[in-house]
């Protein structure tokens, strides 16, 4: 990491933040955590998180005025991304749990799971499971199709350009797992949850 760096976790009131703050301090680094456009606009690396309602996390980027803040970081300025679980699929362009528009900073949208009632899969997608790796990432250093990461998904993410895929995971289905495009990654499982699986993606990440 270099030195000085400043890694910004985004607060829009929701997903557990604190799982992700006290990864990086395990790490060794004070992450700042705000929703002040100053602090977001002077970071050297953003993150995402997120856990609920596509629509209502929308509706509360918006309602503190950084949806145009996020995407000049990461579309104008292009610093490195990072979007977990819900803040990856406010990266797409619309979600079918909702109405409104993403952030639209990536080719992609966001769909529900669904089986029929006889195939014994439950929704949504709970617990450990492995990644498909699709291209070379330095987000994936020392990370291969061995290493298993915790999801908790209703909706997943279907993109347009098969070249931004980073990994594939199969539930009843094979779906988007991750994706990169140029800065901006993201991934459906949570690697605050992912033990040394997901401390590997975050120290790559930090020295991305």
């Amino acid at each position: 990491m270099k030195k000085g760096q400043k890694i910004v976790i985004i607060d829009y009131g929701m997903g557990n933040i604190g799982s992700i703050v006290n990864m990086f301090k395990y790490l060794g680094i004070d992450a700042l955590v705000s929703s002040d456009k100053e602090i977001i606009s002077s970071a050297d690396k953003l993150i995402l998180p997120g856990v609920g309602n596509f629509d209502r996390a929308v509706e509360n980027i918006n309602s503190l005025n950084l949806d145009d803040t996020i995407k000049e970081m990461a579309l104008v300025k292009k610093v490195p991304f990072l979007g977990i679980c819900l803040g990856m699929q406010l990266m797409c362009k619309e979600s079918e749990e909702g109405k409104l528009v993403g952030l639209s900073l990536v080719d992609a949208v966001v769909k529900k799971f669904n089986f029929p009632k006889d195939s014994n899969l439950k929704v949504p997608h709970m617990g450990w499971d492995y990644v498909d790796i699709q291209k070379e990432s330095t987000i994936m250093n020392d990370l291969d199709n061995r290493s298993k990461f915790y999801f908790v998904h209703s909706y997943f993410v279907s993109c347009e350009d098969v070249s931004d895929v980073l990994t594939y995971t199969t539930y009843g289905k094979e779906f988007v797992s991750s994706f990169e495009k140029d800065n901006i990654i993201g991934v459906q499982f949570h690697p605050e949850k992912s033990h040394r699986y997901g401390i590997s993606l975050f120290k790559n990440f930090i020295n991305k």
